[in-house]
């Protein structure tokens, strides 16, 4: 399937590969005939609709490449097996890269969820990434149900994080692709509320395309947001096997293992985040224990036992290991910014990826 309303200067695309029909958004030189070509991996509940604008904007030189993952946007529908952590994502760009005749190293640039799975490739192939870009990226301990720095988990059996924890109104709206601007927990009142900060309004038009971008979600057990499994743990549920939610669980998700990259083969990092961030930070309202200290969530244990996981400090911390390592990275934070920066305030966001592409 590929699609007719793109921007102008950006194809799309769908390629079969030898794990999964993929769609992709293309723009600039083809393979031989660039400087170099740059990989852009979108989050979760939403698909490459949310890299369009950047790839538009994108000077012709760069050859520009944005799928959209397993059970997302266009692309094949097929289970996530959560055991895995982000593997199949990795798996899959893997397979697309060699349908493709990518030339590598690339620069691969993930946000959110999408960062977790950029990430989980460095550590896959070494070597295969010239500079990794990760915006408002997922932690490398996962999602939820983890209360230090190091990613100490609250509890064994990791309860508090994976498919249970899905908000049934929300995945109501996504499953029924419901446009409407109604509810507090509707895909188009999370868009305008979550993606991005208070200060920022999207263009109409662009809306309703990153909002087909999130009504793209496969929904289920096997997908978004995952099965469950009962806890005798606060709040009740522990991550499953299936689905995307349980794969960035702190349960199958480790991606601290960058860190081991040998130097050799270590890309530059530039992190790339916005301070006002309510999906991917210290107190993210879409982490239970921020919720349990709200009230939100009945029985909340504690913050001894139950505090909202610092996201971003788990981040710094994994890569100022990764530095000392070998390695080296950039903080890069937009005031007044939420989840999106490259939506959000996107002339500042291409200059620092435009500076990365020029090393």
């Amino acid at each position: 399937m590929t699609r007719d309303d793109t921007l102008a200067g950006v194809q799309s695309r769908t390629v079969d590969t030898d794990r999964l029909e993929t769609h992709y958004l293309e723009s600039g030189g083809e393979s031989g005939a660039t400087d170099e070509t740059v990989v852009f991996v979108h989050g979760n509940v939403s698909s490459s609709r949310f890299f369009e604008d950047t790839m538009a904007d994108l000077p012709d030189r760069y050859r520009a490449i944005a799928p959209d993952l397993r059970g997302y946007g266009d692309s094949e529908t097929k289970a996530v097996d959560a055991t895995n952590g982000l593997g199949d994502f990795a798996g899959d760009l893997r397979a697309l890269f060699a349908e493709l005749e990518v030339s590598e190293p690339i620069t691969l640039v993930g946000w959110s969820n999408g960062g977790g799975a950029a990430m989980r490739y460095t550590i896959d192939n070494p070597g295969m990434v010239a500079s990794l870009v990760l915006i408002n990226p997922l932690s490398p301990y996962g999602f939820g149900a983890t209360k230090d720095e190091d990613g100490k988990p609250c509890f064994d059996d990791y309860a508090g994080s994976g498919g249970g924890l899905g908000n049934d109104e929300f995945v109501a709206g996504l499953a029924e692709r419901d446009r409407s601007e109604e509810g507090e927990s509707s895909p188009r009142k999370v868009l305008r509320t979550f993606y991005v900060d208070p200060t920022h309004e999207f263009d109409a038009d662009r809306e309703e395309s990153y909002l087909t971008g999130m009504l793209d979600t496969a929904t289920g057990d096997e997908n978004y947001p995952g099965n469950a499994t009962p806890s005798e743990n606060w709040p009740g549920v522990a991550p499953g096997e299936h689905g995307v939610n349980n794969a960035i669980s702190p349960k199958y998700c480790s991606l601290a293992a960058i860190t081991d990259v040998d130097p050799d083969e270590k890309p530059p990092v530039l992190w790339i985040r916005g301070d006002s961030d309510q999906i991917v930070s210290n107190e993210s309202f879409f982490d239970v224990g921020t919720l349990g200290r709200m009230g939100e969530v009945p029985g909340w244990p504690g913050e001894d036992v139950f505090p909202p996981q610092p996201m971003v400090e788990q981040t710094r911390a994994v890569l100022e290991e990764y530095a000392e390592a070998g390695g080296e990275f950039e903080e890069v934070v937009f005031s007044n910014t939420g989840h999106t920066p490259h939506l959000e305030v996107p002339g500042d966001f291409l200059s620092e990826l435009e500076g990365v592409l020029g090393e």
